[in-house]
Protein backbone atom coordinates (compact mmCIF):
# COMPACT_ATOMS: atom_id res chain seq x y z
CA UNK A 1 0.00 0.00 0.00
CA UNK A 2 1.14 3.27 0.09
CA UNK A 3 -0.18 7.23 0.51
CA UNK A 4 -0.41 9.63 -1.80
CA UNK A 5 -0.40 13.41 -0.78
CA UNK A 6 -3.40 15.58 -2.51
CA UNK A 7 -1.33 18.81 -2.80
CA UNK A 8 1.42 17.05 -4.52
CA UNK A 9 -0.77 15.62 -7.19
CA UNK A 10 -3.67 16.65 -9.73
CA UNK A 11 -4.71 13.01 -10.74
CA UNK A 12 -5.16 12.05 -6.83
CA UNK A 13 -7.80 14.95 -6.39
CA UNK A 14 -9.19 13.50 -9.23
CA UNK A 15 -9.59 10.68 -8.10
CA UNK A 16 -11.45 11.34 -4.54
CA UNK A 17 -13.70 13.86 -6.79
CA UNK A 18 -14.74 10.94 -8.47
CA UNK A 19 -14.99 8.43 -5.62
CA UNK A 20 -17.52 11.32 -3.40
CA UNK A 21 -19.66 11.71 -6.12
CA UNK A 22 -22.61 9.20 -6.70
CA UNK A 23 -21.16 7.28 -9.93
CA UNK A 24 -19.84 4.18 -8.78
CA UNK A 25 -18.30 3.07 -11.79
CA UNK A 26 -16.30 5.16 -14.00
CA UNK A 27 -12.73 5.10 -16.18
CA UNK A 28 -9.82 7.82 -16.67
CA UNK A 29 -8.01 8.08 -19.75
CA UNK A 30 -4.31 9.31 -18.52
CA UNK A 31 -1.39 10.14 -20.80
CA UNK A 32 0.95 13.30 -21.59
CA UNK A 33 2.45 15.41 -18.90
CA UNK A 34 -0.53 14.37 -16.62
CA UNK A 35 0.63 10.40 -16.88
CA UNK A 36 4.29 11.64 -16.45
CA UNK A 37 3.77 13.59 -12.98
CA UNK A 38 1.34 10.44 -11.87
CA UNK A 39 3.98 7.90 -12.70
CA UNK A 40 6.89 9.87 -11.05
CA UNK A 41 4.27 10.10 -7.66
CA UNK A 42 4.10 6.28 -8.01
CA UNK A 43 8.05 6.22 -8.05
CA UNK A 44 8.18 7.81 -4.90
CA UNK A 45 5.55 6.60 -2.81
CA UNK A 46 5.80 2.85 -4.51
CA UNK A 47 8.79 1.88 -6.23
CA UNK A 48 7.38 -1.79 -6.14
CA UNK A 49 4.37 -0.41 -8.81
CA UNK A 50 6.93 1.82 -10.94
CA UNK A 51 9.25 -1.32 -11.26
CA UNK A 52 6.60 -3.09 -13.34
CA UNK A 53 7.09 -0.60 -16.28
CA UNK A 54 10.87 -0.31 -16.04
CA UNK A 55 12.83 2.31 -17.56
CA UNK A 56 9.94 2.56 -20.39
CA UNK A 57 6.91 3.86 -18.76
CA UNK A 58 3.44 3.64 -20.75
CA UNK A 59 1.97 6.55 -23.46
CA UNK A 60 -1.21 6.32 -21.74
CA UNK A 61 -3.52 4.49 -19.03
CA UNK A 62 -6.80 3.86 -18.54
CA UNK A 63 -7.70 3.80 -14.87
CA UNK A 64 -11.01 1.86 -13.98
CA UNK A 65 -12.69 2.25 -10.52
CA UNK A 66 -15.61 0.15 -9.43
CA UNK A 67 -16.45 1.76 -5.93
CA UNK A 68 -17.74 -0.18 -2.54
CA UNK A 69 -18.68 0.93 0.91
CA UNK A 70 -14.92 0.85 2.09
CA UNK A 71 -13.33 2.23 -0.42
CA UNK A 72 -12.92 1.53 -4.74
CA UNK A 73 -11.73 -0.91 -6.91
CA UNK A 74 -8.98 -0.37 -9.39
CA UNK A 75 -7.95 -1.57 -12.65
CA UNK A 76 -4.97 -0.12 -14.55
CA UNK A 77 -4.99 -0.85 -18.63
CA UNK A 78 -3.12 0.25 -21.37
CA UNK A 79 -6.55 -0.36 -23.48
CA UNK A 80 -10.39 0.75 -22.59
CA UNK A 81 -11.61 -1.83 -20.90
CA UNK A 82 -14.75 -3.86 -22.76
CA UNK A 83 -18.28 -4.72 -21.01
CA UNK A 84 -17.24 -7.84 -20.04
CA UNK A 85 -14.13 -6.53 -18.28
CA UNK A 86 -15.90 -4.22 -16.55
CA UNK A 87 -18.90 -6.57 -15.31
CA UNK A 88 -16.17 -8.41 -13.80
CA UNK A 89 -14.76 -5.84 -12.07
CA UNK A 90 -17.84 -4.76 -10.72
CA UNK A 91 -18.53 -8.24 -9.50
CA UNK A 92 -15.44 -8.24 -7.53
CA UNK A 93 -16.03 -4.88 -6.06
CA UNK A 94 -19.43 -6.32 -4.99
CA UNK A 95 -17.47 -9.43 -3.26
CA UNK A 96 -15.22 -6.67 -1.78
CA UNK A 97 -18.30 -5.13 -0.03
CA UNK A 98 -19.26 -8.24 1.51
CA UNK A 99 -15.78 -8.48 3.00
CA UNK A 100 -15.42 -5.22 4.23
CA UNK A 101 -19.13 -5.40 6.10
CA UNK A 102 -17.68 -8.63 7.58
CA UNK A 103 -14.52 -6.84 8.30
CA UNK A 104 -16.46 -3.77 10.24
CA UNK A 105 -18.84 -6.52 11.72
CA UNK A 106 -15.96 -7.99 13.34
CA UNK A 107 -14.32 -4.89 14.40
CA UNK A 108 -17.22 -4.01 15.91
CA UNK A 109 -17.87 -7.45 17.81
CA UNK A 110 -14.04 -6.77 18.74
CA UNK A 111 -15.21 -3.25 20.55
CA UNK A 112 -18.07 -5.15 22.20
CA UNK A 113 -16.37 -7.45 23.43
CA UNK A 114 -13.45 -5.57 24.73
CA UNK A 115 -16.02 -3.08 26.23
CA UNK A 116 -17.87 -6.12 27.82
CA UNK A 117 -14.86 -7.29 29.42
CA UNK A 118 -14.01 -3.71 30.82
CA UNK A 119 -17.46 -3.64 31.98
CA UNK A 120 -17.25 -7.00 33.36
CA UNK A 121 -14.08 -6.13 35.01
CA UNK A 122 -15.69 -2.85 36.83
CA UNK A 123 -18.84 -5.01 37.59
CA UNK A 124 -16.21 -7.67 39.44
CA UNK A 125 -14.75 -5.08 41.31
CA UNK A 126 -18.34 -3.03 42.30
CA UNK A 127 -19.22 -6.55 43.22
CA UNK A 128 -16.55 -7.19 45.80
CA UNK A 129 -17.10 -3.44 46.83
CA UNK A 130 -21.06 -4.00 47.33
CA UNK A 131 -19.81 -7.28 49.28
CA UNK A 132 -17.87 -5.52 51.61
CA UNK A 133 -20.03 -2.72 52.02
CA UNK A 134 -22.78 -5.51 52.79
CA UNK A 135 -20.59 -7.06 55.47
CA UNK A 136 -19.86 -3.86 57.32
CA UNK A 137 -23.87 -2.76 57.47
CA UNK A 138 -24.68 -6.15 58.49
CA UNK A 139 -21.89 -6.11 61.24
CA UNK A 140 -23.00 -2.71 61.95
CA UNK A 141 -26.83 -3.97 61.91
CA UNK A 142 -25.95 -6.49 64.29
CA UNK A 143 -23.55 -4.14 66.73
CA UNK A 144 -27.22 -1.32 66.42
CA UNK A 145 -29.42 -4.22 67.32
CA UNK A 146 -26.84 -5.28 70.56
CA UNK A 147 -26.51 -1.74 71.58
CA UNK A 148 -30.48 -2.14 71.81
CA UNK A 149 -30.08 -5.11 73.96
CA UNK A 150 -27.38 -3.74 76.46
CA UNK A 151 -29.91 -2.75 78.94
CA UNK A 152 -31.56 -5.49 79.27
CA UNK A 153 -28.64 -8.04 79.28
CA UNK A 154 -27.16 -5.94 82.15
CA UNK A 155 -30.62 -6.00 83.79
CA UNK A 156 -30.67 -9.78 83.25
CA UNK A 157 -26.62 -10.46 84.52
CA UNK A 158 -27.69 -8.11 87.53
CA UNK A 159 -29.91 -11.00 88.79
CA UNK A 160 -27.80 -13.86 88.81
CA UNK A 161 -24.89 -12.13 90.11
CA UNK A 162 -27.07 -10.74 92.90
CA UNK A 163 -27.54 -14.41 93.44
CA UNK A 164 -23.84 -15.34 93.47
CA UNK A 165 -22.79 -12.95 95.96
CA UNK A 166 -25.74 -13.59 98.28
CA UNK A 167 -24.77 -17.31 98.57
CA UNK A 168 -21.27 -16.70 98.43
CA UNK A 169 -21.61 -14.43 101.51
CA UNK A 170 -23.97 -16.88 103.30
CA UNK A 171 -21.47 -19.75 102.82
CA UNK A 172 -18.58 -17.46 104.06
CA UNK A 173 -20.72 -17.43 107.37
CA UNK A 174 -21.74 -20.70 107.35
CA UNK A 175 -18.56 -21.82 106.86
CA UNK A 176 -17.20 -19.88 109.68
CA UNK A 177 -19.89 -21.51 111.76
CA UNK A 178 -18.52 -24.99 110.88
CA UNK A 179 -15.06 -24.55 111.43
CA UNK A 180 -16.19 -23.10 114.71
CA UNK A 181 -17.85 -25.86 115.29
CA UNK A 182 -15.37 -28.37 114.84
CA UNK A 183 -13.01 -26.86 116.93
CA UNK A 184 -14.76 -27.94 119.73
CA UNK A 185 -13.11 -31.14 120.81
CA UNK A 186 -15.57 -32.68 123.44
CA UNK A 187 -18.97 -31.58 123.20
CA UNK A 188 -18.97 -30.30 119.51
CA UNK A 189 -22.21 -31.05 117.63
CA UNK A 190 -21.83 -33.18 114.78
CA UNK A 191 -25.06 -33.14 113.07
CA UNK A 192 -24.63 -29.34 113.29
CA UNK A 193 -21.83 -29.25 111.18
CA UNK A 194 -23.63 -32.09 108.77
CA UNK A 195 -26.73 -29.65 108.37
CA UNK A 196 -24.49 -26.57 108.06
CA UNK A 197 -21.97 -28.33 105.55
CA UNK A 198 -25.54 -29.66 103.54
CA UNK A 199 -26.75 -25.93 103.30
CA UNK A 200 -23.18 -24.85 101.91
CA UNK A 201 -23.32 -27.49 98.98
CA UNK A 202 -26.81 -26.04 98.60
CA UNK A 203 -25.39 -22.61 98.28
CA UNK A 204 -23.10 -23.76 95.93
CA UNK A 205 -25.04 -25.69 93.94
CA UNK A 206 -27.39 -22.49 93.54
CA UNK A 207 -23.81 -20.26 92.79
CA UNK A 208 -23.28 -22.40 89.95
CA UNK A 209 -26.37 -22.30 88.68
CA UNK A 210 -26.89 -18.67 88.46
CA UNK A 211 -23.18 -18.15 87.17
CA UNK A 212 -23.46 -20.58 84.75
CA UNK A 213 -27.17 -18.51 83.69
CA UNK A 214 -24.50 -15.08 83.33
CA UNK A 215 -22.05 -16.65 81.21
CA UNK A 216 -24.93 -17.67 79.29
CA UNK A 217 -26.33 -14.66 78.53
CA UNK A 218 -22.44 -13.19 78.02
CA UNK A 219 -21.93 -16.55 75.60
CA UNK A 220 -25.07 -15.21 73.72
CA UNK A 221 -24.40 -11.57 73.30
CA UNK A 222 -20.80 -12.80 71.95
CA UNK A 223 -22.70 -14.97 69.98
CA UNK A 224 -24.90 -12.41 68.54
CA UNK A 225 -22.56 -9.75 68.07
CA UNK A 226 -19.80 -11.71 66.62
CA UNK A 227 -21.64 -14.58 64.88
CA UNK A 228 -21.21 -18.80 65.90
CA UNK A 229 -19.99 -21.15 63.73
CA UNK A 230 -22.99 -20.14 61.18
CA UNK A 231 -24.41 -23.82 60.99
CA UNK A 232 -27.58 -24.72 62.46
CA UNK A 233 -27.48 -26.94 65.34
CA UNK A 234 -30.52 -28.65 67.75
CA UNK A 235 -32.11 -25.63 69.52
CA UNK A 236 -34.89 -25.10 72.48
CA UNK A 237 -36.60 -22.94 69.93
CA UNK A 238 -39.11 -21.71 73.19
CA UNK A 239 -35.98 -21.33 75.69
CA UNK A 240 -34.56 -18.49 73.09
CA UNK A 241 -37.99 -16.92 72.33
CA UNK A 242 -38.12 -16.26 76.20
CA UNK A 243 -34.73 -15.19 76.43
CA UNK A 244 -34.78 -12.48 73.67
CA UNK A 245 -37.88 -11.64 74.59
CA UNK A 246 -37.47 -10.51 77.57
CA UNK A 247 -33.45 -9.15 77.05
CA UNK A 248 -35.69 -7.24 74.19
CA UNK A 249 -38.24 -5.86 76.81
CA UNK A 250 -35.76 -4.83 79.54
CA UNK A 251 -33.72 -3.42 76.62
CA UNK A 252 -36.30 -0.59 75.73
CA UNK A 253 -37.47 -0.35 79.13
CA UNK A 254 -34.12 1.23 79.82
CA UNK A 255 -33.51 2.93 76.92
CA UNK A 256 -35.59 6.01 75.74
CA UNK A 257 -38.85 6.61 75.67
CA UNK A 258 -39.74 3.45 77.74
CA UNK A 259 -43.45 2.30 77.23
CA UNK A 260 -45.58 -0.18 79.92
CA UNK A 261 -45.88 -3.25 77.96
CA UNK A 262 -47.54 -6.36 78.49
CA UNK A 263 -45.72 -8.95 77.23
CA UNK A 264 -47.78 -12.57 77.67
CA UNK A 265 -45.68 -16.04 76.07
CA UNK A 266 -48.07 -18.53 74.94
CA UNK A 267 -44.98 -21.25 73.75
CA UNK A 268 -46.56 -24.23 72.75
CA UNK A 269 -45.19 -27.34 74.82
CA UNK A 270 -45.00 -29.64 72.35
CA UNK A 271 -42.51 -27.69 70.13
CA UNK A 272 -38.94 -29.37 71.29
CA UNK A 273 -35.64 -28.71 70.00
CA UNK A 274 -35.34 -27.09 66.42
CA UNK A 275 -32.58 -26.97 63.89
CA UNK A 276 -31.52 -23.09 63.77
CA UNK A 277 -28.47 -20.65 62.93
CA UNK A 278 -29.36 -19.87 66.56
CA UNK A 279 -26.98 -16.32 66.34
CA UNK A 280 -29.03 -15.60 63.65
CA UNK A 281 -32.20 -16.39 64.81
CA UNK A 282 -31.78 -14.84 67.96
CA UNK A 283 -32.02 -11.47 65.99
CA UNK A 284 -35.37 -12.20 63.85
CA UNK A 285 -36.81 -12.31 67.70
CA UNK A 286 -35.09 -8.93 68.70
CA UNK A 287 -35.77 -6.96 65.21
CA UNK A 288 -39.27 -8.36 65.51
CA UNK A 289 -40.06 -7.23 69.18
CA UNK A 290 -38.06 -4.07 68.73
CA UNK A 291 -40.36 -2.44 65.78
CA UNK A 292 -43.49 -4.19 68.21
CA UNK A 293 -41.87 -1.86 70.93
CA UNK A 294 -41.19 1.63 68.49
CA UNK A 295 -44.80 1.45 67.05
CA UNK A 296 -46.63 0.73 70.39
CA UNK A 297 -45.10 4.25 71.42
CA UNK A 298 -47.21 6.14 69.37
CA UNK A 299 -50.85 4.87 70.98
CA UNK A 300 -49.59 3.89 74.33
CA UNK A 301 -51.31 6.85 75.59
CA UNK A 302 -54.51 5.47 74.33
CA UNK A 303 -54.39 2.29 75.60
CA UNK A 304 -52.36 -0.35 77.54
CA UNK A 305 -49.69 -1.74 75.11
CA UNK A 306 -49.55 -5.24 74.57
CA UNK A 307 -47.16 -7.60 72.95
CA UNK A 308 -48.17 -11.39 72.57
CA UNK A 309 -45.60 -13.84 71.11
CA UNK A 310 -47.16 -17.17 70.23
CA UNK A 311 -45.41 -20.36 69.19
CA UNK A 312 -47.25 -23.83 68.03
CA UNK A 313 -46.52 -26.83 66.15
CA UNK A 314 -48.77 -27.87 63.48
CA UNK A 315 -48.03 -30.68 61.57
CA UNK A 316 -44.38 -30.31 59.74
CA UNK A 317 -44.46 -26.79 60.15
CA UNK A 318 -43.77 -24.69 63.22
CA UNK A 319 -45.13 -21.32 63.81
CA UNK A 320 -43.79 -17.75 65.41
CA UNK A 321 -46.27 -14.73 65.97
CA UNK A 322 -45.32 -11.86 67.21
CA UNK A 323 -48.49 -9.70 67.33
CA UNK A 324 -48.49 -5.94 68.58
CA UNK A 325 -51.94 -3.73 69.24
CA UNK A 326 -49.76 -0.36 67.94
CA UNK A 327 -51.41 1.57 64.59
CA UNK A 328 -51.00 -1.01 62.21
CA UNK A 329 -48.93 -0.43 59.00
CA UNK A 330 -50.78 2.06 56.25
CA UNK A 331 -51.05 0.02 53.09
CA UNK A 332 -49.10 2.17 51.06
CA UNK A 333 -45.87 1.29 52.84
CA UNK A 334 -46.51 -2.52 54.09
CA UNK A 335 -45.18 -4.02 50.99
CA UNK A 336 -41.84 -1.86 51.40
CA UNK A 337 -41.19 -2.80 54.80
CA UNK A 338 -38.86 -5.64 54.29
CA UNK A 339 -37.16 -3.71 51.14
CA UNK A 340 -33.70 -3.23 52.54
CA UNK A 341 -32.74 0.20 53.41
CA UNK A 342 -36.80 1.29 54.01
CA UNK A 343 -37.39 2.79 57.54
CA UNK A 344 -39.88 5.42 59.30
CA UNK A 345 -37.81 6.28 61.16
CA UNK A 346 -36.19 9.65 61.28
CA UNK A 347 -31.86 10.67 61.07
CA UNK A 348 -29.71 7.96 62.15
CA UNK A 349 -32.50 6.06 64.52
CA UNK A 350 -33.16 3.16 62.04
CA UNK A 351 -30.76 1.32 59.15
CA UNK A 352 -34.28 0.31 57.52
CA UNK A 353 -32.23 -3.36 57.38
CA UNK A 354 -33.83 -4.71 60.24
CA UNK A 355 -36.78 -6.06 58.21
CA UNK A 356 -34.87 -7.03 55.71
CA UNK A 357 -32.53 -8.92 57.25
CA UNK A 358 -34.97 -10.72 58.99
CA UNK A 359 -36.64 -11.48 56.30
CA UNK A 360 -33.25 -13.43 54.76
CA UNK A 361 -32.53 -14.83 58.03
CA UNK A 362 -36.06 -16.65 58.08
CA UNK A 363 -35.68 -17.74 54.11
CA UNK A 364 -32.03 -19.13 54.92
CA UNK A 365 -33.67 -21.22 57.31
CA UNK A 366 -36.54 -22.32 54.93
CA UNK A 367 -39.03 -20.44 56.43
CA UNK A 368 -41.69 -17.97 55.30
CA UNK A 369 -42.50 -14.54 56.68
CA UNK A 370 -45.95 -12.83 56.40
CA UNK A 371 -47.02 -9.80 58.10
CA UNK A 372 -50.94 -9.00 58.55
CA UNK A 373 -52.20 -5.74 59.67
CA UNK A 374 -54.56 -3.21 59.90
CA UNK A 375 -54.55 0.68 60.69
CA UNK A 376 -55.51 1.81 64.07
CA UNK A 377 -58.35 4.17 63.90
CA UNK A 378 -57.89 5.70 67.38
CA UNK A 379 -60.20 3.36 69.43
CA UNK A 380 -58.86 1.61 72.50
CA UNK A 381 -58.75 -2.05 71.41
CA UNK A 382 -57.49 -5.53 72.56
CA UNK A 383 -55.75 -8.94 70.83
CA UNK A 384 -58.02 -10.85 68.13
CA UNK A 385 -60.31 -7.55 67.47
CA UNK A 386 -58.16 -6.82 64.15
CA UNK A 387 -55.73 -3.52 65.32
CA UNK A 388 -51.95 -3.89 65.34
CA UNK A 389 -49.60 -5.94 63.43
CA UNK A 390 -49.00 -9.77 63.08
CA UNK A 391 -46.00 -11.03 61.86
CA UNK A 392 -45.96 -14.90 61.30
CA UNK A 393 -43.07 -17.07 60.90
CA UNK A 394 -43.52 -20.78 59.43
CA UNK A 395 -40.44 -22.43 59.73
CA UNK A 396 -40.16 -26.27 58.16
CA UNK A 397 -39.27 -28.92 61.16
Amino acid sequence: GATFRLENSGLAKEFLKLYEDEVTEYTIEVKGEKLSEWLAEIARNAPKIAAYWGDLPPEKQFYHFSDFSGGALLMVSHQDPNEETRMLQKRCAAVFELAYKRFLDLQEKERQEKELLEEKKRLEIALIELKDTQSQLIQQEKLASLGQLTAGIAHEIKNPLNFVNNFSEVSIEMMEEALEEMEKREDRDETLIREILEDIRSNIKKVHEHGSRANGIVTSMLQHSRGGSGKKEPTDLNALIKEYVNLSFHGMRAGKNPINVDIILDLDPDIKEVSLIKEDFTRVIINLCNNAFDAMRTVSTLHAASLRVRTKKQGDKITIEVEDNGPGIPDEIKDKILQPFFTTKKGTEGTGLGLSITHDIVKAHGGELKVETKVDEGNPDSFGKGKGTTFSIELPI
